[in-house]
């Protein structure tokens, strides 16, 4: 599999806007787009896939995941947002994203939130997640390797292949239940919260 090696290298593992990339300006809705799709275009998975449209953030905008505009012009804080919906939604439905980043929409509207410093807490995180990442793939490379010597009698890539997806979808989908508990919890929270 030393396919998977060549992959890794060609992945963008690191694609999050730094703070630094964020304009200090309010940005109109084409010139988010365009800065979405210059960060993240290399993370695409193939030329016809959008990184983001108007149709995305006016659904965004009309879900409640970001918190309202001003004058046709996107924040900062709206950036941050919808950078981490960027991230969040290939692993949890629109809902669980709306209901993972209301309380933040909320905090942000009444300016109770530090956003730079989580965010820059998020972005140190996202850069340990890479590092590990890594290393736990030559060590799903190495088990897979294993199992396929162990039970087959010739090598097949093609097997191995097939394993090896096995594997990562199952650790991808063990981490997307945990979260969607983490999500669930949030939930619980509110109406308990509201109840009282």
């Amino acid at each position: 599999m030393e396919k998977i090696k060549k992959i890794i290298d060609e992945l963008v593992l690191e694609t999050s806007l730094s703070l630094d990339e964020i304009p200090k300006i309010d940005l109109y809705m084409d010139q988010v787009i365009q800065l979405f799709e210059n960060k993240f275009n290399a993370s695409k998975r193939n030329e016809d896939e959008k990184v983001l449209t108007k149709t995305m953030i006016n659904n965004y905008a009309k879900g409640k995941l970001i918190f309202p505009i001003q004058n046709k012009k996107y924040s900062k804080e709206h950036l941050i947002l919808m950078g981490l919906i960027y991230q969040l939604k290939g692993a949890l439905s629109i809902n669980d994203i709306k209901v993972t980043l209301s309380g933040m929409n909320k905090k942000i509207v009444d300016e109770d939130v530090d956003l730079d410093t989580f965010y820059l807490s998020y972005l140190h995180l996202t850069g340990r997640n890479t590092v590990d990442f890594k290393v736990d793939m030559e060590e799903r490379v190495k088990d897979v390797k294993e199992e396929i010597a162990k039970n087959e009698k010739e090598s097949s890539l093609y097997l191995e292949q097939v394993l090896m997806i096995s594997s990562l979808v199952h650790m991808s989908n063990l981490y997307r239940r945990v979260a969607e508990k983490l999500v669930d919890e949030i939930v619980v929270e509110k109406e308990g919260k509201s109840q009282r």
